[in-house]
């Protein structure tokens, strides 16, 4: 879709959609669901929810991913994370074998394309060593120094961007999902509420306007990496950047990730897994008589070392 054109509010009418969500008074999320499929706490963070907080009219999803991994296959994969957390407290790995249900949800991204192309100023740096004599307590001696010869460097460097993908909420840290790639998007497959079936979808929460602005972050990353690469040198200098950028265009698509939420000591932890790969990640709390413990162990060892190095020394 036009990105230009949806800031305009040239979205056509078959290209909105309008869905009913709950929206957790504690995270923000916002969780569509329909008379047969709605949450009492929230998927995210364990919150009790307010069952309806009315309509929501965004953008129609373009793309999606299907879940892969059933939800057993996706309760292994956090169940062997969580075994490998040594200094997690027990109830933590109680909590792995309980089987707890798991939660399926799309999880709403931007995806942005666009075409670039940048002029800079900047300075190559090439580094080489000289040498000079000095004398040190009578002793003459030799010593290198290095240094940079720089020049002045302008030019042109373009690209094509292609799917920056852009999480479209935030009721989860972005550290997890950004944890959770690469996603197979070439797999994508066109938007068809039959897959919804059995899962919950989380509507946006962050503007389109606001997705680009975190697109463009990226791309500015990217086309400064070229500059650099294109200065050559050992050493470079950037000091004028000049980006037009053309041709934007965007979709709203959901990707699949089974979620589980707990509370302990009246905190809420997550663990995400991938509803692709089956990859995981998430928070945990750790146990402090654990690690003492292990402090102690470590101390312990040390101490044990620097006995037997000591004992061994020549008198």
């Amino acid at each position: 879709m036009d990105y230009q054109g949806a800031l305009a509010s040239a979205v056509s009418h078959p290209d909105m959609v309008e869905t009913r969500v709950s929206e957790c008074p504690n995270c923000g999320a916002r969780v569509e669901f329909n008379d047969t499929n709605h949450a009492k706490q929230c998927p995210y963070c364990a919150t009790p929810v307010v069952a309806d907080t009315g309509a929501h009219r965004h953008i129609k999803p373009r793309g999606l991913l299907p879940f892969a991994l059933a939800e057993s296959q996706a309760h292994v994969a956090m169940s062997d994370w969580l075994g490998r957390l040594w200094l997690a407290p027990n109830g933590l790995q109680a909590y792995a074998r309980k089987g707890r249900k798991m939660d399926g949800i799309y999880v709403p991204y931007w995806t942005f394309d666009a075409g670039t192309a940048t002029q800079y100023r900047g300075e190559r740096g090439d580094d080489y060593y000289v040498t000079h004599k000095i004398n040190h307590n009578g002793k003459t001696k030799t010593i290198r120094e290095g240094k940079t010869r720089w020049k002045p460097r302008s030019g042109h460097v373009a690209r094509f961007f292609d799917d920056i993908l852009v999480l479209a909420s935030h009721a989860l840290p972005q550290k997890y999902t950004q944890g959770l790639e690469p996603w197979d998007l070439s797999e994508m497959q066109p938007y068809v509420p039959d897959y919804l079936a059995g899962f919950r979808a989380e509507a946006y929460s962050v503007t389109l306007d606001e997705g680009f602005a975190a697109a463009r972050d990226h791309m500015n990353r990217v086309i400064l990496r070229d500059i650099r690469f294109d200065i050559g040198g050992d050493r470079q200098r950037v000091h004028d950047v000049q980006t037009k950028v053309r041709d934007v265009t965007f979709k709203h698509v959901l990707l699949p990730v089974w979620i589980a939420a707990y509370k302990y000591r009246g905190k809420t932890y997550r663990f995400v897994v991938n509803g692709r790969t089956g990859r995981v990640l998430g928070e945990r709390p750790y146990s402090a008589w654990k690690v003492t413990f292990a402090a102690v162990g470590v101390a312990l060892l040390a101490g044990a070392i620097g006995y037997l190095i000591a004992i061994n020394q020549p008198s």
